[in-house]
């Protein structure tokens, strides 16, 4: 390990697969030590995980990183958005947590929107129009099926709360993830009582909202993690807000993430409301906006799909008819809940590789359908859309993406965006610095440029064109008669 030119700090990670851990010096945003320990998430009826395990991946990570972790001045938690935490009076889980990808709670969505008025409504105070993927809706499942889990909790967390708490010992959240629970209002940036008291949830079971910038706690020093006691610990926020903060993003600059989940996100300082549903209004972790749009389906479903074809995930080949929405979990965007996954178009002369094309090209339209409404007038139109997540240094991903776009395509060089956006937030703590200005300062956004194409309308129109004709079709659920 080099010698440090500041402070380090740890920027951590914990996604729906893992927990990877940064330690990075403050004053050049060099990565000196790094670490990553996976988890499990049920594939059952439902997406869920053990909360507990992603302390012990956050352990295990932190270990791996050897003495740079026990030198860090602060700390600052990623977390995966949405998940419901329920903890009992002694802080230990009371249930196994419901993922972000759990779409369950699709029927209770639909009613909460009713009930509170309808989607312009939600919209108007919530800044977004909540799916199955929202908190708020997987509280009020819960409440209907589990109603002895309800009367058990004593707490409620979001992800990367759990994992602060159990640093810190206060139970605290930062307005970015709170912004994607469905009780948090954007309009007032609070918690709103009347959502609350439809789904019979105390405020006192909620973690107070740390401001931007502000020190959410100091470790307490349990021995479990290399932390000195009395190691500031930042807010934190979730895994988009986070990322933004790793590449300091300017508003109007737009981001393609494709990890398991695919979004499209930028910076925005004028506060979004779509009361159609497609964009989130979520806030960022610095005071301005993060509109997003986010798909339930992106690398995880084309590899599978790479899978059942016996074939490498870059093998595509151009060409054929055929059209395939890789829904195979359900979808967000377009909002199909109960969809599964559908193939159009197969010919005699259909090859593997023009079918794993299809899921490529399945995924990333679902992706740029949203994009003209996440970016404002603002936006620069011919702006390089800037690529990030597991799939971003794969050609057929940058290739599609060029295709489907007709853009320019910037890949940073910089990897695990997430850990890096945390570890520029606590090194903010030390500094006084924006976050993202830290960010930038590291030059996390430097990478290469890969110069427009045409668009291809052809495929757009044909992908297009199923979705329209098959929409009643994708929006059965799979096991329907």
């Amino acid at each position: 390990m080099s010698a440090a030119e500041g402070p380090l700090v740890v920027g951590v990670d914990s996604s729906t697969q893992s927990t990877k851990a940064l330690v990075v010096d403050a004053a050049t945003g060099q990565v000196v030590a790094s670490g990553q320990a996976p988890h499990t998430v049920t594939s059952g009826a439902g997406r869920e995980s053990d909360p507990e395990q992603w302390w012990s991946a956050l352990c295990e990570a932190l270990r791996q990183c050897g003495d740079a972790a026990h030198e860090a001045a602060a700390v600052s938690i990623g977390g995966q958005q949405h998940g419901l935490v329920t903890l009992d009076a002694q802080g230990r889980p009371v249930r196994p947590a419901m993922l972000w990808n759990d779409v369950r709670s699709a029927p209770q969505a639909q009613r909460l929107i009713e009930e509170l008025g309808g989607p312009k409504v939600w919209a108007d105070r919530f800044g977004s129009v909540p799916g199955a993927s929202f908190t708020v809706t997987k509280w009020a499942w819960l409440a209907e099926h589990e109603p002895e889990a309800v009367r058990a909790t004593a707490a409620v967390r979001l992800p990367h709360d759990y994992l602060t708490e159990r640093l810190t010992g206060d139970g605290t959240t930062d307005r970015g993830d709170a912004s994607g629970t469905g009780w948090w209002s954007s309009a007032s940036e609070s918690y709103d009582e009347e959502i609350l008291g439809r789904v019979g949830l105390d405020p006192a079971l909620l973690p107070r909202v740390v401001r931007p910038g502000e020190v959410a706690g100091t470790v307490r020093g349990s021995g479990e993690l290399p932390f000195a006691k009395g190691t500031l610990v930042a807010p934190g926020t979730g895994d988009n807000a986070a990322a933004a903060l790793g590449l300091g993003l300017r508003p109007g600059t737009p981001v393609l993430s494709l990890g398991t989940s695919g979004t499209v996100y930028a910076v925005s300082q004028r506060r979004p409301a779509d009361p159609s549903g497609t964009v989130a209004g979520f806030a960022d972790a610095r005071g301005d906006w993060l509109p997003l749009a986010c798909t339930l389906n992106c690398t995880l479903a084309v590899d599978r799909m790479a899978a059942l074809l016996g074939i490498d995930r870059q093998a595509v080949e151009p060409g054929g008819t055929v059209t395939l929405l890789p829904y195979l979990d359900g979808e967000r965007t377009p909002n199909l809940p109960n969809a599964s996954g559908l193939l159009h178009g197969l010919r005699h002369d259909t090859t593997p590789g023009q079918l794993l094309q299809a899921a490529y090209d399945g995924a990333v339209h679902s992706l740029l359908g949203a994009l003209e409404l996440v970016l404002d007038e603002d936006a620069d139109p011919t702006a390089p859309l800037l690529l990030i997540g597991g799939g971003a240094r794969g050609t057929a991903w940058q290739q599609t993406v060029r295709r489907l776009s007709g853009r320019a395509v910037q890949v940073p060089e910089a990897r695990e965006l997430v850990a890096l956006g945390a570890a520029a937030q606590a090194a903010g703590l030390l500094t006084g610095e924006d976050s993202a200005a830290v960010a930038r300062r590291w030059g996390t956004a430097q990478g290469p440029v890969l110069e427009p194409v045409e668009r291809d309308e052809a495929v757009l129109g044909r992908i297009a064109g199923v979705l329209s004709d098959a929409a009643a079709l994708l929006d059965r659920r799979p096991d329907a008669p």
